[in-house]
């Protein structure tokens, strides 16, 4: 999605878990999961926290 993002003029845009499942990794633990997305929430703050 990130070729879309940037397509549109998004001036930010992370790479997540996919179209099917955004912010999550359903193949993972849930405990691997949590921390999946617990690193794409952070990176998302820092990719906001970045100048434009």
């Amino acid at each position: 999605m990130i070729p879309v993002a940037k397509e549109v003029g998004s001036l930010r845009a992370i790479a997540a878990g996919g179209i099917v499942s955004p912010t999550g990794n359903p193949e993972l633990s849930p405990e691997k999961e949590k921390q999946f997305r617990r690193e794409l929430v952070l990176r998302a703050l820092a990719t906001l926290q970045q100048a434009v």
